[in-house]
């Protein structure tokens, strides 16, 4: 079974500007933890979109768990950002651009 792949829309709160030392560090541990296990495609911040922290590109299972992923990552968990969660249907060469 292939994994399914998703779009986590970081959004910041208005809390968004109290983050410590310590949150970025949790943050940046999370990302490796998704990275070394597979789950993280791709992570980015997004520079100049008020409002918008950033994104990740989830390789999961099924949407259960990115939605987990998505609860544990720190920046949500300590109510510095919420998340949009967005199936994706990946287009390329393979099928043929969803043509």
């Amino acid at each position: 079974m292939q994994a399914a792949m998703y779009m986590m829309m970081i959004e910041k709160t208005k809390t968004y500007n109290k983050i410590t030392k310590h949150v970025i560090i949790e943050h940046v541990t999370h990302i490796r933890e998704l990275d070394d296990a597979g789950k993280l495609e791709i992570c980015a911040v997004f520079k100049g979109y008020p409002g918008m922290a950033g994104m990740y590109i989830l390789k999961t299972e099924n949407r259960i768990e990115a939605e987990e992923i998505c609860k544990r990552e720190p920046l949500v968990a300590g109510g510095y950002a919420s998340y949009k969660l967005i199936n994706l249907q990946i287009a390329n060469r393979e099928n043929n651009y969803l043509l």
